[in-house]
Parts: structure tokens; sequence; C-alpha cells
């Protein structure tokens, strides 16, 4: 599942190389698909495990998803991609001509309080691990991988 938005543009072309799988995306413009649509995809197809990639601002949208998913103890494995901004927005901003000033920015930044979807996911019921780097990220994976249900990484960008 795909909903990396702004962060994940080089993910796509990685499928290319992949082992066979089902690559899901957001639809159209909606932003908030990504943690909901995983827990379906793995109700649907209880045998395949599902990874999804998750943009931090829309993650905010539909957060509680990572309870259907320890409900139904769904085997996916949520990364979050933490750039902590609404960075899509920001771009669309841009893309229409505007010129947001401070106090506009500040407001799609994910900040004051800092989010700790770790903290979040635990609150629902779904281990996770923060991640600093791609090392990290690869070993956090893995080890998802190995284990049946949901598992949330924050990887911090």
């Amino acid at each position: 599942m795909d909903e990396a938005v702004s962060s994940g543009g080089a993910t796509f072309p990685a499928g290319d190389s992949a082992a066979p799988n089902t690559w899901l995306a957001l639809t159209g413009g909606s932003i908030g698909i990504g943690i909901p649509l995983s827990a379906g995809a793995a109700i649907a197809c209880p045998d395949r495990p599902v990874i999804t990639l998750q943009a931090d601002g829309s993650a905010m949208y539909t957060i509680q998803g990572l309870w259907t998913q320890a409900r139904e103890n769904s085997n996916v494995t949520t990364i979050i991609l933490a750039n902590q901004s609404y960075e899509i927005l920001k771009g669309e901003l841009h893309n229409v001509g505007a010129q947001p000033g401070p106090d506009a920015l500040s407001m799609l930044n994910l900040d004051r309080p800092q989010l700790d979807f770790v903290a979040m996911a635990k609150g629902m019921g779904v281990p996770g691990k923060r991640v600093e780097d791609v090392t990290e990220l690869m070993r956090a994976i893995e080890d998802a991988a190995k284990e049946p249900g949901p598992f949330l990484i924050e990887a911090m960008l």
C-alpha cells in the first residue's frame, strides 16, 4: 500500500525489481486512505503480508485504523515516513501560486508537540519502533516480516 505522498517518489520504481506483489495506491487526491486500506487488504488476503508506506501527515487523518489492525491481528507492517510536515499541502500551495507567510506555513508543520507514532500505535495495540537511518529501517522491516500481526515503523526523514 502506497500513501507515501511527497516522500515516496523513488519507491514505485523499486517495485519493478521486487518479488511479485500487488501495488495499491491512494485514490485520486484523497489523503488518509493508507492505514485503513492496508487493514482491508490484510483482511481480504490473510495469507499475504501487507507493507504500507504511509506519510505522517495523511496518517493523522485515519490513525485509528491501527486499532482495527490490532483487533483483527492483521499482518500489516506500517512504515510511517516522518518528515514532520504536511509537505504535500505546502506543495499544493506552491502549485496554485500562493505565497504563504510564516504563520500559514507553521500550521503545516507536525510539531508543537512533535508526534510520536510509536506511542500512538502502542496505545492502539500495535507494537512499533522508531528508526533513524536506512540500515535500521531495513532491519526493522525484516524483523517485522518474521512476526505475524501488525507492526509500525516510524522512519524519521
